[in-house]
Parts: C-alpha cells; sequence; structure tokens
C-alpha cells in the first residue's frame, strides 16, 4: 500500500511541476513571433534584435550555475518559486515599459534569470524522486510539457498582439507564469535541505568533478551546441520565413510564419519523445550521432534553398526543426542519467551553463553574419545557417572522440 501511495505521490508531483512549466513557458516564444515588427517599430538592426534574443539565453547562462548548484543544499522549491517571480517580473516589466533596445535587453535579461531558476530546478524536483530506470522518460515528460508550452507561444503571441496589442501579449504572459508560482507554492510539499557534504569532499561550487565525469559532460557538450542551433532556429525562424514571403512575393496567410514555428516545434517536442524512445532502444550514442549529422546536413542548405520558395523554406524549416529537437531529451537525459546523485544539482548546472551558453551565441551568430553579409539576402540567410552547421560539425567530432555511456535501461548497453 505504501509503494502505490508513493507512485500516486509521484505522479501528482509530475503532473503539477510539467504543468505549471506550461504557464511559465507559455510567453517564452513572444518575442521572437513579434520580432519582425517590432524590429520595424524600434528601428533595430540585426545585431541588436540578435542581442535582444540573445540576452535571455546570456542571463540564464551567468545565473544557472548559482541556482541549480543551490538545489544540491537547500530545498529545490525555494529556487523555483524564485526563478518563477523573476519571470513574472521580467514580462510584466516588458510589457509595461519596454520602448527600445535598453529596456528590452534589461526586461528579456531578468526574465532569462527567471528561467534558469526555472527549468532545470523543475528537472531536478523530478530527478530526486524517481529512480534510474525512469530518469529518462521523467525527463522526456518534463521536456514535452516545455517544448508543447513553448511551441504554443508563438502563435499564441502572434494572436494576443493582433487583438490586444503587444504590451497586453506580455502583460498576460506575466499573469500565466503568476499561476504555475501559486501552483508550485501551494501543491508541491516542502523538503528538507539534503544533508551536507562529508568533510573532505568538494565544495558546493566546485565543478572540477562533474567535468571530470566524462559521460556525463560529453552529453551536456551536444547540449551546448544543440541549443545554440535550437536557438537560432527558434530567434530567427519567423523573420526568414518573413523574408522570403516578402522577397517571393507569396500573400498567402493561411500558414503564416508564427505558425509555421509553431507547428515546427510541436513537431520538435513529439520527435523529441521519439528520440528519447530510439535510444533506449537501439542506443544513446547512435541516436545523438545521428541526429548531428543530420542537423548538419540540413544546416548546410536550408538558408540557400529555402530562399527561393516559400513553402520549400516551409518543408525545409520543418524538417530541420524535427531533426533539432530529435536528441533533445536524450542528451539532457543521458547527462542527468549519469551524473553522481550527490552532484545532479551540480551536474545539471553545468549541462544547463553549457546549453544556454550556446543558446546566448546562437541569436548572434545568425544576426551577426546577417550584417556582415550586408543584411537580408538569400546568401546571407544561407551563409547564417551554414555557420551554425559548421559548429555542429565540431561539437559532432567532440562528441565521437569522448564515447559516453549508455544509460540504465537503455536496451543497447
Amino acid at each position: 500500500m505504501t509503494g502505490t501511495s508513493e507512485i500516486h505521490s509521484g505522479v501528482k508531483l509530475v503532473a503539477v511541476v510539467c504543468t505549471a512549466q506550461i504557464f511559465v513557458q507559455i510567453g517564452a516564444g513572444f518575442w521572437p513571433a513579434l520580432l519582425p515588427q517590432m524590429m520595424k517599430l524600434w528601428q533595430l538592426s540585426n545585431s541588436e534584435a540578435g542581442w535582444i534574443t540573445a540576452i535571455f539565453f546570456g542571463a540564464y547562462m551567468v545565473s544557472v550555475p548559482v541556482l541549480v548548484t543551490l538545489t544540491d543544499r537547500i530545498d529545490a522549491k525555494r529556487v523555483y518559486l524564485f526563478g518563477v517571480a523573476c519571470t513574472v517580473a521580467g514580462h510584466l516589466l516588458f510589457g509595461l515599459f519596454a520602448d527600445g533596445f535598453w529596456s528590452a535587453f534589461a526586461t528579456r535579461a531578468l526574465a532569462g534569470m527567471g528561467w534558469a531558476g526555472t527549468y532545470m530546478t523543475g528537472l531536478k524536483l523530478l530527478a530526486d524522486q524517481v529512480d534510474a530506470r525512469m530518469m529518462s522518460r521523467a525527463v522526456t515528460g518534463h521536456a514535452a510539457s516545455i517544448g508543447i508550452s513553448g511551441a504554443v507561444s508563438f502563435l499564441l503571441g502572434d494572436v494576443l498582439a493582433e487583438h490586444f496589442g503587444w504590451r497586453s501579449a506580455f502583460i498576460i504572459s506575466a499573469g500565466t507564469a503568476f499561476v504555475a508560482w501559486l501552483m508550485v507554492a501551494f501543491v508541491v510539499p516542502w523538503r528538507p535541505a539534503p544533508p551536507p557534504r562529508a568533510k573532505g569532499h568538494a565544495a558546493l561550487f566546485d565543478f572540477r568533478p562533474v567535468v571530470r565525469n566524462t559521460s556525463a559532460f560529453a552529453y551536456s557538450v551536444v547540449y551546448c551546441v544543440h541549443t545554440l542551433e535550437m536557438s537560432a532556429l527558434r530567434g530567427w525562424g519567423v523573420a526568414f520565413l518573413a523574408f522570403v514571403a516578402g522577397t517571393t512575393g507569396f500573400s498567402d496567410e493561411t500558414l503564416s510564419p508564427a505558425l509555421v514555428v509553431t507547428v515546427l516545434a510541436l513537431l520538435g517536442t513529439l520527435t523529441s519523445i521519439a528520440g528519447n524512445e530510439a535510444s533506449i532502444r537501439f542506443g544513446r550514442r547512435r541516436l545523438v550521432a545521428t541526429a548531428m549529422i543530420l542537423s548538419i546536413l540540413f544546416g548546410a542548405v536550408v538558408g540557400f534553398l529555402g530562399s527561393t520558395s516559400y513553402w520549400l523554406a516551409v518543408v525545409l524549416l520543418i524538417a530541420y526543426g524535427m531533426v533539432v529537437w530529435l536528441d533533445s531529451s536524450s542528451v539532457t537525459a543521458g547527462a542527468a542519467g549519469n551524473a553522481e546523485p550527490s552532484r545532479r544539482g551540480a551536474t545539471l548546472a553545468v549541462h544547463s551553463t553549457l546549453g544556454y551558453a550556446g543558446g546566448f551565441v546562437g541569436p548572434l551568430v545568425v544576426g551577426f553574419t546577417l550584417d556582415l553579409a550586408g543584411g537580408m539576402s538569400p546568401m546571407a540567410w544561407g551563409l547564417a545557417f551554414l555557420v551554425v552547421a559548421v559548429l555542429m560539425a565540431l561539437a559532432l567530432g567532440a562528441f565521437l572522440l569522448m564515447r559516453p555511456r549508455e544509460l540504465e535501461g537503455d536496451r543497447r548497453l
């Protein structure tokens, strides 16, 4: 009976945390979805737009080593609630006061710090509750809830801005994040702080043992470039499709750029779940390497070929997105599952820091390449995505050299 009760309690925890992550993430795609009109409204250059997109990931990158590592010493719920509060403030202040580059830069940075205290902290809440064999699917469910919400946010941001104005869209996203804060505050139980480490163990913020754990760290290296690629695609996907529509004279609004990126992210989330199941059945290393090779191939051609036709751009971008997401859950589960239990928070902190360092660089790479190539043009877009493909090729080489372990529960051990 006790075992059944514990299972029900675990299911409830997973449901609450995943639902909260949906409400927190619902505003994530508002800025990239509205990027073309905000660039015109505030007369932003490609590089400036890239900075506003990138600072979300930059603030995450700086904050996450501290916030997530703290969950090895204090209740993760405290850190999570702090992160959600920052998210609420970031969206609310953007909606109320943003009027140009610097104000948008500052408020998006605050939202990024909030996500640093929310994303991997939510995963830590789940990782501490499940056994090693269930870890992979728990991570996948967590990633799926975030992926679905992040995908819907592109279309929702576009619709809300059209009917109520862009400021109201961000204010509404602050409200949904506040709902998430209330859910976790009043439903998720408080837990005692983890016991202090024995004397002689590494200090809390000593990340050297995490880096020496090659099996976990290899997946984190892949996650770095994976997130770079994902943030470049999500951050500039709407702008790329809007460019193609404008230059090719495409005027049918049946499949708008925002809707395409929504479909892309939704299918990507489903692909991520399928990819993790494939990792369990056929081998995690094999799945990750295959996804990286396909990403390199798509990145090398999507900008050049997609610029010739809107419908071709749609097909290529959606297929590229599915490939990008294919190993998303697999690499995070690989890092979490190969972590030492007492250093799981620190391992996830390093994993997230590397990932969002890539996320920070991705939008900048595209923005800088576009400006260096003389502004948006078919050649410039082709070069921008090609640079991303080259970076993925370097990550593939590192991953193959490091040869990380599979997870317990993966059938091809």
